[in-house]
């Protein structure tokens, strides 16, 4: 069961992962101790898997972004799954319903890299085909559960 001072932690942490127990506890007008115990008892739960920052992928020359829907044969799609999550520049790999049996999510640092990518999916095993859609604009990315 979601206990409401959770969420009232974790909107705040969404805005600013970096407040100290101290100004969380004075925001949510609770003790300190309610908000280290409460914050200690959802990392040990797995409900805050880690604290990360926010970067802005340019920065690092990564400009372009790739959505690839992959078919994969003969039963193999965890195995699949799991080979191609391992590449640094998939951010995300979903397992999904519907005509495709993987949608992958990468960062790339331009064609070339995103062409040397597909061709490497190409050839793996059991990977049947690909389709790729280039990210012309990002209208929203939220990396936050929103409470």
């Amino acid at each position: 069961m979601i206990e409401d001072l959770d969420k009232k932690i974790i909107r705040v942490l969404n805005e600013n992962a970096r407040k100290s127990f101290r100004e969380i506890a004075k925001e949510l007008d609770i003790s300190v101790t309610a908000v280290i115990h409460r914050v200690k008892s959802m990392e040990e739960m797995g409900v805050i898997k880690g604290y990360i920052p926010v970067v802005d992928p340019e920065y690092f020359d990564v400009n372009l972004i790739a959505i690839i829907a992959i078919r994969i044969s003969q039963g193999k799609l965890l195995e699949t799954q799991e080979r191609i999550s391992k590449d640094s520049r998939v951010v995300a790999v979903y397992d999904v319903t519907g005509e495709w049996d993987s949608l992958i999510i990468g960062y790339f640092k331009g064609r070339e890299d995103l062409n040397s990518f597909i061709k490497e999916m190409l050839v793996q095993k059991h990977v049947d085909r690909t389709v790729t859609h280039i990210v012309l604009n990002v209208v929203k990315e939220e990396r936050r559960v929103l409470l």
